[in-house]
């Protein structure tokens, strides 16, 4: 077989290709055990690249050679004992393709397009990460601020964050959300945002919310010496999530909140990639469950919750705790957060907030689990504390504080009366959902 032929089969060792020219795909793929994977990966790589599931004339030996997608491992999970196979029914194989750079550009769409695509219908396959060529990566500006630069807004250059969301979720007057916001933020609160399923709602706007937070957030730091992100929801329908976004920010709010995955990366990308829009992005998580929480079918936690909304701009991004509400393992959560933190080409890293039914007993595990380098994020936990959201907000400080000085919690708690109460309340929060 001559070299043109070679370069144009789907197919190449891993030390072939060119790693700054290609990205590389890992999937999970749980099949009948008489389906023939190594044969079948070949086919996925041609149907995610140059060809479909006959010949084309189209498809000329020039066009494979350049732009066909290679599979570059294919590599059965081990699941025998004593030499015998566990299961004669189904067998579980590591697929590596290998997805030319210039197919798909420095964009999302056309990469979630190559890299899960059809495929997607395709059974039991699973995009378990990619591998980024710093050619890539190099056409997304990334977070504009990062952690260095939401600490710097906010003058904290070491503690984790505290972040509140306000509850209920939907349906308050913007009367009952103002007071809501002045609590929170006198309770010691270092973000304040909106809940994701309250936007410019016709009962309570996104200008409202604005103008009236934001003279709230000003009285506050006169009076504490604190200063307060707000993070209004500008999620909407295009165009209006840009007009939200501007108009946002023309008011005077010094940040602003998305959820990310209901209207998209790139919408995402485009506001936080706008030079008039210079403050932090807070991206939520909704929607994140149904596009990874399958074992079997769709991407892995730490590609939805972590590196692409961190391609995509975030300064912030909620992930679900281990020790809250979520059905979330330990390992996932960290690696979501490797993902917005550790080191990625030009990028600036990205916040980990830790949410999902935090209270003050969780706060010390989160540190431990993820460092100082996190917002800790609590809605029901301020705001339904028997004390009010102000002290609320400050049994979360407290909680921080003893954290950081390494003093247990119970131990700080005896002169600090608003995480006593809070520990009193809180034994085991989520007692009632069986969890």
């Amino acid at each position: 077989m001559n070299t043109e032929e070679i370069l144009g089969l789907p197919l190449a060792l891993p030390d072939g290709v060119d790693y700054d020219e290609y990205l590389i795909a890992t999937y999970l793929a749980s099949f009948p055990a008489e389906i023939p994977i190594p044969k079948l990966s070949l086919a996925l790589a041609v149907e995610q690249s140059t060809g479909t599931w006959v010949a084309v004339p189209g498809e000329t030996p020039e066009v494979r050679c350049q732009h066909i997608a290679k599979v570059i491992g294919v590599y059965e999970m081990p699941d025998y004992e004593f030499g015998v196979p566990r299961s004669v029914e189904t067998r579980n194989w590591f697929i590596q393709i290998a997805f030319p750079e210039v197919n798909i550009g420095e964009q999302i769409p056309m990469l979630l397009t190559a890299v899960v695509g059809n495929i997607s219908m395709g059974g039991n396959i699973k995009l378990l990460d990619v591998r980024f060529p710093e050619k890539y990566v190099a056409g997304f500006k990334g977070p504009k601020f990062g952690i260095a630069g939401v600490r710097e807004i906010l003058g904290i250059p070491k503690r984790p964050l505290l972040n509140n969301m306000i509850k209920p979720c939907t349906g308050y007057t913007l009367e009952v959300g103002a007071e809501l916001f002045r609590k929170a933020a006198l309770g010691g609160c270092d973000i304040i945002k909106d809940d994701e399923l309250i936007a410019d709602a016709s009962f309570n706007s996104v200008e409202g919310r604005v103008k009236r937070y934001m003279e709230i957030e000003k009285q506050v730091y006169e009076e504490t010496g604190e200063r307060t992100l707000y993070t209004v929801n500008i999620s909407d329908k295009v165009p209006k999530v840009f007009e939200n976004a501007k108009r946002a920010v023309e008011l005077g709010c010094n940040a602003l909140m998305i959820n990310y995955l209901a209207v998209g990366l790139p919408v995402m990308q485009a506001i936080t990639e706008d030079p008039n829009i210079n403050v932090p992005m807070l991206a939520h998580m909704d929607v994140a469950g149904a596009m990874y929480m399958s074992p079997y079918h769709g991407l892995s936690s730490h590609l939805v919750l972590g590196k692409l909304p961190r391609l995509a701009g975030a300064d912030v991004v909620v992930i679900p705790a281990p020790y809250g509400k979520a059905p979330v393992i330990g390992d996932k959560f960290q690696n979501a957060a490797k993902n917005l933190t550790f080191p990625l080409y030009h990028l600036k890293p990205t916040f980990p907030m830790a949410s999902g039914g935090l209270t003050p007993t969780m706060v010390a595990q989160a540190i431990a689990d993820l460092g100082s380098d996190i917002v800790i994020g609590s809605g029901g936990g301020i705001h339904a504390h028997p004390q009010g959201p102000v002290a609320g907000g400050k049994a979360f400080r407290q909680a921080i504080d003893a954290a950081m000085q390494g003093i247990p919690v119970e131990e700080y708690a005896k002169e600090h009366s608003e995480l006593a109460t809070a520990l009193k309340e809180w034994v085991d929060p989520f007692s009632s959902f069986g969890v």
